[in-house]
């Protein structure tokens, strides 16, 4: 029975918004079907283990909810009344639409919108070969990494790290700001190898007593917010006990002495009035890197998403250049290894026929720019046309009341290329239905790890789905769209990309499943210089050289690691921080279609502390409103001592109705654009909270 499950698995790639990408085996059980999804043991990095819910994956696939035939919308926007049209009707629709809004308003007035709904270059990043073909307006990505690469390149001048295997032979695990055991569980694999094989203690920074924390040797709960003050005061003591490898930083650091004086007052003390960690566990965290230098840093993303996070990320990237760590192996940082891969995109996106004249708008900020506000137009015409794939932002994108005012505007006409009826696509006039990743070829890296992977078709889609490079090429024909690549399969254009990126062949690549493009140790751990002229880690930070748009409050920033207040503080109106976490059965609003993970994660809930609840007189299950500056939600408590009073934790990104008036969690979220260079502060809330008659 093994021997013939065995001879059914065919190798494939997770082609989701996760660091991990792992290697996959999939049971294909006839043209059609899919079974059981595994991690491949052989694969170095994923080393056999998986996410629960993409173990599942089936259920996703052969969703009977799946749109498996164009739809045109018939009842008002947002109705989800909709009638099935062709493809070619479809298609000649949109075309016609988008060419009239062109003529009237210019090309820029047309809006191609995706992101990570799927990884894989091909399918995600070909929309940008039909923007750069018909100069339509350009994106600005901001949702997801803007703050935290920005925080971690301005210190070592490229976005790479240290092997993510080497945790396994580290003398210390540091899990800073990232819930592993949920989003990441590849991490733990490896952590937990350092602590079976060499005693390495595990410690994890973290917002509130998570899955992760609890894992954990040491846990050190932190204010939202507030990362930096905790690095900050590490930092103070490993200078002040003799912890700091000054040798180290005299050859590869800018300016330790200056570090040092301005560190002087940021005690333990200090830090902890600020990030609520006892002084003494901050003493105790910072004794133990000292005692074990060879610590390796695994820095998420999510303590990032703050107003002040770019300036959280270097502070907390700059304790392992003070310790030294980065000269040991199984020591040093990883927070993306996304800069390492060194892809020609050119034949994907188009690249020849980008105008760097055409706007770049904020795709956090979509509601400012389809409520028309001119500082998000950038000085162009209105956005009346907008082409979706691979991302929900009725959903996910922040302040979402004026997101619904935009998406409900009249003159708004909008195109969802979508796999189920997300809340985005309920919103459009046309909805197109896609392929899952097993339905389509393409090509995925590892921004956690260090591999190139394939994802092959497997098998033949339901209904009439289309994969995104043959509605993109499609499309293309109509609007008088050409560029080569247009007139590829997707196969020619992974061969394409392999080839032009020095990377072999598909050929080449489907012999060997994945190719692993680790860094030599020197170059991984910068002992061969960081990525400035002089080879120097910055403590001394140029915020206003980073690539990106700049904000007006860049020149404001720190100019050492520090904590800076510009979070959005609780006050007398608005009592309490509020942070909205991922949930581990799904991933942002993937998956949240699936019956297992529905049936676990049960119903949108906030996180209240019993002081919290016993003060306001709410009870575990009580139905309960939050309010901040922007909306108000309407979900369920749960009692849980996990978490500082005064803060709140919401997890997942649940569709718009599963909450009782329809409005989703991100109705609270700021759409405002944090320095250095905007991005999406989704965990830097202030909030009310109240218990609603029931």
């Amino acid at each position: 029975m093994n021997a013939l499950l065995r001879s059914t698995r065919r190798a494939s790639a997770c082609p989701h918004d996760c660091p991990s990408t792992c290697a996959l085996e999939i049971e294909v059980l006839d043209a059609r079907t899919i079974g059981r999804v595994y991690g491949a043991a052989e694969n170095s990095y994923t080393a056999g283990v998986i996410c629960a819910k993409v173990a599942r994956y089936a259920e996703r696939v052969h969703h009977p909810d799946r749109l498996t035939e164009p739809l045109a919308r018939m009842g008002p926007k947002g109705s989800g009344t909709f009638k099935p049209i062709s493809w070619d009707e479809a298609l000649d629709r949109i075309a016609e639409r988008f060419l009239d809004a062109e003529h009237r308003l210019g090309s820029e007035t047309v809006w191609p919108y995706y992101y990570a709904g799927t990884m894989g270059l091909v399918m995600r990043d070909g929309i940008n070969r039909l923007r750069h073909a018909k100069r339509y307006s350009g994106q600005y990505s901001t949702v997801c990494t803007a703050l935290s690469w920005a925080g971690y390149r301005v210190g070592h001048g490229r976005m790479t790290g240290s092997d993510p295997r080497e945790m396994a032979v580290s003398d210390c695990v540091v899990l800073w700001g990232t819930n592993a055991v949920v989003t990441q569980v590849n991490v733990m694999t490896h952590a937990i190898c350092a602590r079976k094989e060499r005693g390495a203690p595990i410690v994890a920074v973290d917002v509130y007593d998570n899955a992760t924390m609890r894992q954990a040797d040491l846990a050190l709960l932190v204010r939202p917010g507030t990362d930096a003050a905790l690095a900050c005061g590490v930092m103070h003591v490993l200078f002040r006990d003799g912890l700091a490898d000054r040798a180290y930083m005299g050859r590869y650091a800018d300016d330790p002495a200056g570090l040092e004086a301005h560190l002087a007052s940021r005690t333990p003390a200090w830090a902890s009035a600020i990030c609520g960690v006892p002084a003494a566990d901050i003493e105790a965290f910072a004794h133990l890197l000292g005692r074990r230098p060879r610590a390796f840093f695994r820095i998420g993303y999510g303590f990032a998403r703050s107003r002040n996070g770019a300036v959280a990320m270097h502070a907390v990237s700059s304790i392992p250049v003070v310790l030294g760590a980065w000269q040991h192996e199984g020591g040093g940082a990883l927070h993306s290894n996304s800069g390492m891969f060194g892809w020609d995109k050119q034949a994907i996106e188009g690249l020849d026929l980008a105008d760097p004249t055409v706007r770049q708008l904020d795709q956090a900020r979509i509601g400012a720019v389809l409520t028309g506000e001119p500082e998000a137009l950038k000085g162009g015409p209105p956005v009346t046309a907008l082409f979706i794939q691979n991302t929900n932002p009725m959903a996910i994108a922040p302040d979402q009341e004026v997101v619904r005012r935009g998406f409900a505007r009249p003159d708004l006409f909008t195109v969802v290329h979508e796999q189920v009826m997300t809340d985005t696509a309920r919103m459009a006039d046309i909805v197109l239905p896609a392929t899952m990743f097993v339905e389509h070829d393409d090509l995925y890296q590892g921004g956690g790890q260090q591999h190139i992977l394939l994802g092959p078709k497997l098998i033949e889609p339901p209904g009439q789905c289309r994969n995104n490079h043959e509605v993109v090429s499609a499309l293309a024909a109509r609007l008088g769209a050409v560029h080569l690549a247009f007139d590829l399969s997707p196969r020619q254009l992974i061969d394409e990309t392999l080839r032009s990126s020095g990377r072999g062949s598909l050929g080449d690549l489907e012999e060997a499943r994945w190719i692993d493009c680790q860094q030599p140790f020197e170059r991984a751990h910068f002992l061969d210089g960081f990525g400035w002229p002089d080879g120097k880690f910055r403590f001394r930070p140029d915020w206003a050289g980073l690539p990106g748009i700049p904000s007006a409050s860049a020149a404001a920033m720190p100019t050492w690691p520090d904590h800076w207040a510009v979070i959005e503080e609780a006050d007398a109106t608005y009592p309490f921080r509020l942070a909205t976490s991922p949930a581990r059965n799904f991933l942002n609003s993937s998956f949240t279609e699936a019956p297992t993970g529905l049936a676990k994660e049960s119903r949108p809930m906030v996180m209240v502390h019993p002081e919290d609840a016993g003060r306001l007189g709410i009870a575990d299950g009580d139905k309960v409103e939050l309010r901040s500056p922007r909306g108000a939600v309407r979900l369920h408590a749960k009692l849980f001592a996990g978490l500082r009073v005064g803060v709140l934790i919401a997890e997942s990104i649940w569709p718009n109705d599963a909450f009782e008036d329809g409005r989703g969690i991100n109705t609270l979220t700021g759409a405002d654009s944090p320095a250095p260079v905007g991005g999406a502060a989704y965990h830097d809330n202030k909030v009310a909270l109240r218990r609603l008659d029931t």
